[in-house]
């Protein structure tokens, strides 16, 4: 048996039946050509007969003095972990994200291995999905989108590729793509000692600096800044999933356009986006919105070791001009790189744990629900430029499915595929409702953008 990680142990303690802690991803394919009528339901024979998973699939907990552990699984039932699914008629994507809306509100059973996969069938124009969930106590967000880029093949002649669960185990590597993972960013502030009280008056002196700022810059963003919105209630289990594609050329435009980067433009449309929902549930507070939004330090092409930082980001919803929301968030963005940039790794590591600490707190103990840190959280995580295939059937899109916190009711996270931008919304369907309109507002966005820098 292996222990559990702090780390994955928190996830297991924070999870609740209103909060489930898996995620998920959305795949969506077109058949190959020639594919008959049950080219679906062979698919999923085919699927089945990989009933020995590797690890960690085939990885059960077990408790003992008090702690999680992993066991192998001496009874895997692949009928339990495999699901072969229609959908009802007329076979719309409504149907389809109505479905994964379901499937993602449903706790894991923890007296099996943490996944499940669903293989879908009956959706219009040839198309069938897989919608695969884990819990997060075994892979992070971007550790999955891997797995699940892993079991595709940019050879659209390629054959018998197994599932996911089937392939050999890599080494694996924890991002920071969440608060729960900033919150367990406060244990490491007891490694290295002497390093981290190295950083003490570094911390002090940007922490009043902040504070200072903050005063007499009114777009400045600080710790407790995040106004009291309907996105920061109390959550119910039930969630509504909602997901679309956008053109990557055409943001790369508005980027080029406007002198920014492509997260600087993805983040004004999230604002856009949320100032609309929010007026049109009479909402909206004369604050703007705080996004967490997880962000990569690295400056060069190396690829051991995390840096990545958290960004409390202004998104600019008090602002109606989009140009002007834009410069906002932009300016925004750029400072908060610029301070991690005059700091030392640990120095990094100690104010992102410092900027969570807030909402680390609210997750764990729930006593303070009046200190926010962020209102709403944005991850961006690059995907393949090139088509992918599975056993010939090409990839559509795929669209990432993350987790809802407590108070914390919304998640947006998007990845590039190809020559798409690929939102997937996640929100607790009580909470916010009528959430799908976000994606029509981040389309509105993307069209008034264009206006302002005088595309259209």
């Amino acid at each position: 048996m292996k222990t559990l990680s702090p780390v994955d142990q928190l996830f297991l303690y924070l999870e609740k039946r209103q909060q489930p802690m898996h995620v998920a991803g959305l795949q969506l394919f077109s058949f190959p050509e020639g594919a008959g009528p049950k080219y679906v339901s062979e698919l999923a024979q085919s699927i089945r007969d990989y009933c020995h998973p590797e690890p960690p699939f085939n990885q059960r907990l077990r408790r003992r003095m008090g702690q999680w552990h992993w066991d192998e699984d001496q009874q895997f039932d692949i009928d339990h972990h495999f699901r072969h699914e229609a959908l009802p008629k007329p076979g719309r994507i409504r149907e389809l994200l109505s479905l994964v809306s379901a499937e993602h509100s449903n706790l894991l059973d923890r007296e099996r291995p943490l996944w499940e996969a669903h293989l879908i069938e009956g959706i219009r124009g040839r198309q069938f999905a897989l919608y695969t969930k884990v819990h997060h106590s075994m892979v992070d967000g971007i550790s999955a989108m891997r797995m699940g880029m892993r079991a595709l093949s940019p050879d659209p002649e390629e054959r018998d590729l197994p599932p996911v669960w089937a392939y050999k185990p890599k080494k694996r590597a924890r991002g920071l793509g969440s608060p729960v993972d900033a919150v367990s960013s406060l244990a490491r502030l007891t490694a290295g000692a002497s390093r981290q009280i190295a950083t003490v008056p570094a911390l002090a002196r940007e922490i009043y600096r902040v504070t200072q700022k903050a005063k007499d810059d009114p777009n400045f963003v600080s710790i407790f800044q995040a106004p009291d919105t309907i996105l920061n209630q109390c959550i119910t289990g039930s969630r509504r999933f909602a997901a679309q594609s956008y053109s990557l050329p055409r943001l790369k435009k508005l980027a080029g356009a406007f002198n920014c980067t492509l997260n600087d433009v993805v983040l004004s449309m999230c604002g856009h986006a949320l100032r609309e929902y929010l007026i049109s549930q009479n909402a909206l507070p004369n604050a703007p919105l705080i996004a967490m939004v997880p962000m990569s330090l690295r400056k060069d092409d190396s690829a051991g070791g995390n840096q990545i930082a958290m960004i409390l980001a202004n998104l600019g919803t008090h602002i109606c001009d989009p140009a002007n929301r834009l410069r906002v968030v932009q300016a925004s963005v750029k400072e908060a790189k610029q301070r991690f940039a005059q700091m030392s790794p640990e120095e990094i590591l100690n104010f992102t744990a410092l900027s969570m600490a807030p909402t680390g707190l609210n997750l764990l103990t729930g006593l303070a629900p009046k200190w926010r840190a962020f209102n709403v959280i944005i991850s961006n995580v690059p995907g393949p430029r090139e088509p992918l295939y599975w056993n010939g059937a090409q990839l559509q899109g795929q669209y990432p499915v993350s987790v809802v916190l407590d108070r914390i009711a919304l998640n947006m996270t998007l990845t590039s595929y190809r020559d798409q931008i690929e939102f997937g919304l996640i929100a607790c369907r009580r909470t916010l409702p009528s959430m799908q309109r976000l994606l029509d507002y981040l389309e509105q966005s993307i069209h008034e953008l264009e206006i302002a820098a005088g595309l259209r």
